[in-house]
């Protein structure tokens, strides 16, 4: 395939190498840098350290590779060009060309959809657990869950999570917070032909007690929550909750206790 980059014209292979790389299975999560930031020395400070044959492999990308070389020496170059896009990538997503990129393919929802039932399907966006390459793969991280997950691919599974940063996801909704979604307090509850069970019940009540105390303080401190309204509670009934609350606290949870109307 590399017989083919060197016979096409500078300006067709400049095209052609990275339309190749984008439009190659496992590797849909990428967008295609712009050529200018390519050649802007600027932005490629430091990555000479990292990438073996690492002019060779810029010169494969901005199409001026002219090396004749045996297969091998090919091939490792082109292994070092995939490692230099994937880097160069990283910093190219957290631009302004960059980010409208992403967040076009994060609108056709290009990186899959959370597969938490009650998200929705909504939309995904690729991270990194570390900065450092050839640490940790890439995950999927949902906005309205605010929960990590595993492409399905085992080609996307692969991809080095270094090559999307661990700060894009976050500064991609500094920049466009319209974008935030809001939090939904939809939870599953286990139930035994109708009937909630006690303990996992008994444990989700005093759970929503707490979120609850937390979104009402937060409201006396005017900080958005994130979670949808559902409904206002009068003071009188906060504190009252809130009273009771404190009662509760001192005491553990019954085990394997039957309520009345739960299993």
């Amino acid at each position: 395939m590399m017989d083919d980059f060197v016979s096409e014209s500078e300006s067709d292979y400049t095209s052609y190498w990275r339309d190749w790389f984008i439009s190659s299975r496992g590797n849909e999560y990428f967008c295609e840098i712009d050529e200018e930031y390519l050649t802007d020395r600027f932005n490629l400070t430091g990555l000479n350290t990292e990438v073996q044959y690492y002019q060779y492999a810029l010169d494969l990308i901005t199409d001026v590779f002219d090396v004749d070389c045996d297969d091998d020496m090919r091939e490792a170059i082109e292994k070092s060009a995939r490692h230099l896009y994937g880097l160069v990538h990283a910093r190219y997503i957290v631009t302004t060309r960059g980010l409208g990129k992403m967040l076009e393919k994060y609108k056709k929802a290009d990186f899959g959809k959370c597969p938490r039932v009650n998200c929705n399907s909504h939309p995904l966006l690729p991270m990194g657990l570390s900065d450092v390459p050839n640490l940790k793969p890439v995950k999927l991280w949902c906005a309205r869950c605010e929960d990590m997950y595993n492409p399905k691919s085992s080609r996307h599974a692969t991809i080095d999570g270094a090559y999307f940063g661990t700060s894009f996801h976050n500064i991609l909704f500094q920049v466009y917070p319209s974008l935030v979604p809001s939090k939904s307090a939809e939870r599953y509850t286990p139930k035994v032909y109708g009937f909630k069970v006690h303990a996992p019940a008994a444990l989700q009540r005093w759970q929503e007690r707490q979120r609850d105390d937390l979104r009402r303080r937060l409201k006396r401190m005017e900080v958005e929550s994130g979670f949808k309204d559902e409904g206002e509670i009068d003071e009188e009934e906060e504190d009252e909750e809130e009273e009771e609350n404190d009662g509760e606290a001192s005491h553990q949870w019954p085990v394997a206790v039957v309520a009345a109307g739960e299993v």
